[in-house]
């Protein structure tokens, strides 16, 4: 899996889904922008319905969300949510995604000031809690 570079200040959920789904930025913009979620919008993130709704589209489905326990007991692919707090009363995030394949375990960070977007620095980051990715049965 690569890291998708979000185009976007805000971006983060729709270059997440799109290194899920192994397409580019602006093919997930394209989609998200048909389902009417635009990288403006900020439920994309501080929900989860909207990634929840791009993934889909994707044929990837998105189980509930779930506490942040530890980096080993994350399922093989998750989102992340990342840099958790909270602004007017309302949580926000950063999207990242969590990939774990041949004895690896990385986190795709879409930051575009990130000097490397495939991150293993896991120490600094703090998941708050994570959707598990897999493949939808359609």
């Amino acid at each position: 899996m690569k890291p998708v570079i979000q185009l976007e200040q805000t971006g983060c959920g729709i270059a997440s889904v799109a290194a899920v789904a192994g397409v580019s930025y602006a093919r997930a913009k394209a989609v998200a922008q048909s389902l009417g979620i635009s990288a403006q919008d900020n439920r994309l993130w501080s929900d989860t319905a909207y990634v929840r709704r791009l993934l889909a589209r994707f044929r990837k489905r998105a189980a509930a969300p779930r506490p942040f326990r530890s980096w080993a007991s994350l399922p093989d692919l998750a989102m992340l949510a990342i840099k958790w707090h909270r602004e007017g009363g309302r949580p926000f995030w950063h999207w990242v995604v969590f990939a774990r394949g041949n004895g690896q375990s990385y986190v795709l960070d879409s930051k575009r000031a990130l000097a490397r977007h495939v991150r293993t620095d896991f120490g600094r980051m703090k998941p708050r809690w994570f959707l598990a990715v897999t493949a939808s049965r359609r």
